[in-house]
């Protein structure tokens, strides 16, 4: 099978189980699981925070964030398309009563700042206080620089205001680029980055932030049920993944470059003009091939994901470069045949 749906479909890897198999353990709800003390200091640290949070999922790290920065009542700015508010369930409304106001997103992933300023309320018992700002790198593959980063911070700090990173894909955002993680970080109050994407573990995020806002953020956890006790069993194979796979990200990237360069060869199939974002190829057909176009690639053995009109072919550690050929070899077969 060749699974392009996502990088969150990777298998663990034989370290990773060997590590769960031999990790030391103790209860994280007590605070006392070194091995997720271990994970939770090497992401800050790389990251340029004080202190972590373990945490089940990236879901689960950006709302224990937004409940942490806000209370009921508040409001948060964000772009309409990031996942915090798009694909998350709006959990901050509907779980902790923080309310969004939204701005476009832009074709390279990011948001106008001057919208985004303008979205932000005076200081007035009429309307509901401001409180954060949230920002993500990567969105949908495409990396914000760190310049653009530095812009979003500087107006978050201009108007007294916190600043959120959904860093889900952070570490192929600072492959992409070539700079430290630290670069697309400074100036944020709070990180969120995921284990379990590109970076191959089963499961896990880290929000990293201040010694002080950390420890609130932990009974946060424990409210949305994140407590979890031997769970240093899952952290140690987040630490395979912080220490030992994000060097080979670039090798993702390249894959989906090629990827993306085989598809636009063919003449049925629209590709975006840049071609790769990070790891990510999406593309467009005609409707009415949709479906079954879909159900080909499935008699093939391929899974690509996305919602209409787009598909979104995903590549990580588990697509090799024969998976690569296969794919451009069987959306070509298709459109042979489909007239």
């Amino acid at each position: 099978m060749i699974d392009l749906r996502s990088d969150t479909v990777t298998k663990p890897s034989l370290e990773m189980y060997e590590a769960m198999n031999t990790a030391e353990v103790g209860d994280d709800v007590f605070g006392d699981d070194p091995t997720v003390i271990e994970l939770e200091t090497t992401v800050s640290d790389i990251l340029g925070f004080e202190a972590g949070l373990f945490v089940t999922s990236g879901t689960q790290s950006n709302l224990t964030a937004v409940l942490t920065h806000c209370g009921r009542g508040d409001e948060y700015v964000i772009g309409e398309a990031y996942h915090v508010y798009h694909a998350e369930g709006v959990g901050t409304a509907a779980l902790g009563g923080v309310i969004p106001q939204t701005v476009p997103v832009l074709s390279d992933g990011s948001v106008d700042l001057d919208e985004v300023e303008a979205k932000i309320k005076p200081d007035d018992t009429h309307f509901p206080r401001t409180k954060l700002i949230c920002f993500e790198n990567t969105h949908n593959g495409k990396p914000l620089s760190p310049a653009y980063m530095t812009s979003a911070t500087t107006v978050a700090k201009r108007n007294g205001l916190a600043c959120h990173l959904d860093g889900a894909r952070l570490m192929n955002a600072a492959t992409a680029q070539s700079c430290a993680p630290k670069d697309l970080t400074r100036g944020f109050d709070t990180v969120s980055l995921c284990l379990s994407k590109g970076l191959g573990a089963p499961a896990g995020s880290v929000l990293s932030g201040s010694l002080e806002f950390i420890e609130e953020a932990r009974r946060w956890r424990k409210m949305l049920g994140g407590g979890m006790r031997q769970s240093g069993i899952l952290a140690a194979c987040g630490l395979i993944a912080i220490r030992n796979q994000v060097d080979r990200l670039a090798e993702d990237h390249a894959l989906a470059a090629r990827l993306a360069s085989g598809l636009a060869q063919i003449p049925e199939v629209e590709t975006e003009p840049q071609g790769a974002n990070t790891n990510m190829v999406f593309i467009k057909v005609n409707g009415t091939h949709r479906n079954s176009l879909l159900a080909h690639l499935k008699s093939k053995g391929i899974l690509v994901g996305g919602r209409p009109p787009t598909f979104r072919l995903v590549v990580h550690r588990d697509i090799q470069e024969a998976d690569i050929e296969a794919t451009v070899g069987a959306i070509a077969q298709y459109f042979r045949f489909a007239a």
